[in-house]
């Protein structure tokens, strides 16, 4: 009876942090897209530029944030396998609701540059709540808890430019910035009150010789660790490299008489909303059958979609296909972080999953310069045939490095 009551109570306490961190990954995310869509209006207003130095601002002040994240991840991931993922959760929170708050007080652009860089280096909270979820909660449930957090992470990154285009159109570029600080100094208390550690920290000086041994060179799955790195940042770049021509694409194939800015916020939305849906349900089926399976199908049907996307001329159709393309990350995402789980020791799971978090940055980085360079060296229908090679691709180098996944 004793045990029964205990067994409760840890999964109380998994499905609180489930929660607390959902919400918290979702408004993560949200702080670094919400103000895509107004972010060249809001440098505007901060002094007087041409269109190509603006052009050249509003890419620095987007890339900066990712940038720095992909410098730092893998320090803080570090940290956190020391001193616990919890402090990591709090620093990144409180360190994000100050930072995006003080955007909506700067006076000059490069205040505001300063500031997007700062946001990256006070990042860190999805890859340690990942982690956290992925030590603490029973390992029979942790494919379905992991596709849970990528709906937040996921959702966050994708709704968050139709939220904050709602909200700036209600409260201003600037009340954006502090709503949105606001929600992060709230996602800081509930992590301060509401989620619990069991894991023990590793000690720095009486585990020194355990750390050492655990050196990512060491690891005896590290091929399948860096195929997952690469996978994570292939979806990051398929994902967003449609970002900097979608109105235009939109514009082009809407024969209808819907405001075009009106669907390009649907179907931004759409991939996020899907995966909302199917997350948890793939994260279950990849405990039942094995995440690798489930990782295949991912790569399959993306492919399977991004095809058709190129010859698409009704905007309804783009419609579906961007829903089924969050189908396909709903699939691969959460397959990811639990053979990321499975395959390193657990004093370096904040390490691999910082790491996961810098790809994902350097793909948030490459996929819009990727995607712009493409569409003008062969027009809009090319970046998704583009998207279309840099699957197959993954999908080829995650076969050769599949045989190091261990039969459970």
């Amino acid at each position: 009876m004793t045990k029964k009551n205990t067994a409760l109570s840890i999964e109380a306490e998994a499905n609180r942090n489930l929660v607390v961190l959902w919400f918290g990954v979702f408004m993560a995310g949200m702080g670094f897209s919400a103000f895509m869509p107004f972010l060249p209006l809001y440098i505007e207003q901060l002094g007087h530029f041409d269109t190509a130095t603006l052009n050249i601002l509003s890419s620095v002040t987007f890339a900066i944030s990712f940038i720095m994240t992909a410098l730092v991840s893998p320090y803080w991931g570090k940290l956190a396998d020391k001193y616990g993922r919890k402090p990591m959760l709090i620093r990144a929170a409180l360190g994000m609701a100050i930072v995006i708050s003080l955007m909506a007080c700067v006076t000059n652009v490069w205040q505001l540059i300063v500031l997007r860089a700062l946001q990256g280096l006070f990042g860190g909270f999805i890859s340690n709540a990942t982690a956290l979820i992925a030590t603490q909660t029973p390992k029979a449930k942790a494919g379905r808890a992991l596709g849970i957090i990528v709906t937040g992470t996921t959702s966050g990154q994708l709704i968050g430019p139709l939220l904050g285009g709602i909200i700036s159109s209600m409260f201003s570029y600037r009340g954006t910035f502090l709503i949105t600080g606001f929600f992060l100094f709230i996602v800081t208390i509930l992590v301060i009150f509401a989620v619990t550690e069991n894991h023990k920290p590793t000690e720095l000086v009486s585990n020194d010789k355990q750390v050492a041994s655990h050196s990512f060179k060491d690891l005896p799955n590290k091929n399948l660790l860096i195929g997952m790195f690469i996978t994570t940042m292939v979806i990051q770049i398929v994902n967003t490299s449609i970002n900097p021509i979608m109105a235009l694409f939109v514009r082009e194939i809407n024969h209808t008489s819907w405001n075009t800015t009106l669907l390009v916020g649907i179907i931004a939305a759409l991939p996020g909303i899907s995966t909302i849906i199917a997350a948890p349900r793939f994260g279950k089926i990849g405990d039942k059958i094995g995440p690798q399976y489930v990782l295949i199908g991912g790569f399959i049907l993306a492919f399977i979609v991004q095809i058709p996307t190129a010859f698409v001329s009704s905007i309804f159709v783009l419609m579906l296909l961007r829903f089924m393309i969050g189908i396909s990350d709903a699939a691969m995402l959460p397959q990811i972080n639990s053979l990321m789980t499975k395959s390193s020791p657990s004093e370096m799971t904040s390490r691999i999953f910082a790491y996961n978090q810098s790809f994902m940055s350097l793909g948030g980085v490459f996929g819009p310069l990727i995607g712009a360079y493409v569409a003008n060296t062969w027009g809009y229908r090319a970046i998704f045939i583009t998207g279309a090679l840099f699957i197959v691709a993954n999908f080829l180098h995650f076969l050769t490095t599949a045989k190091q996944i261990k039969k459970k």
